[in-house]
């Protein structure tokens, strides 16, 4: 089993993290917080991406599968360099309007299908009278 792991950890990235980031993280990582799906926010230790914009280079190690929309909306905009203080260094809570996380449920059997779609098992609604069907003649 340990040998599935590693060679899994090698060649794909959707596992969560890749032996490379894994050393680059101990390497150069320094831990700002966690949030409270698990995923932990790094940003580098040593000097800038670009020392003329002054930006840091930050990540995140997701818990299991990464899936970005996971990542709550406080820890987004401190990755996307919108916010300099992160949700682990002030006292932020969400907004009220602020939906919890929802998995992507795309290609699955719960995923979305509207009324016209192939795939709903309603079926197609019937047209309505406005609307009359191409024949060939």
């Amino acid at each position: 089993m340990a040998l599935k792991d590693t060679l899994l950890r090698i060649f794909t990235w959707w596992n969560g993290q890749t032996m490379s980031l894994a050393l680059y993280t101990a390497r150069s990582g320094q831990l700002v917080g966690t949030d409270e799906a698990g995923n932990t926010y790094y940003k580098a230790q040593g000097p800038l991406i670009d020392r003329s914009v002054g930006t840091e280079r930050r990540w995140v190690v997701y818990n299991g599968y990464a899936d970005a929309s996971k990542v709550p909306p406080g820890w987004r905009a401190w990755l996307c360099h919108n916010g300099d203080v992160a949700p682990s260094e002030e006292a932020y809570s969400p907004r009220e309007w602020q939906k919890p996380h929802v998995e992507n449920l795309t290609g699955t059997a719960a995923a979305y299908r509207p009324k016209g779609s192939q795939l709903n098992p309603d079926g197609r609604p019937v047209p309505s009278g406005d609307y009359v069907p191409w024949a060939p003649n």
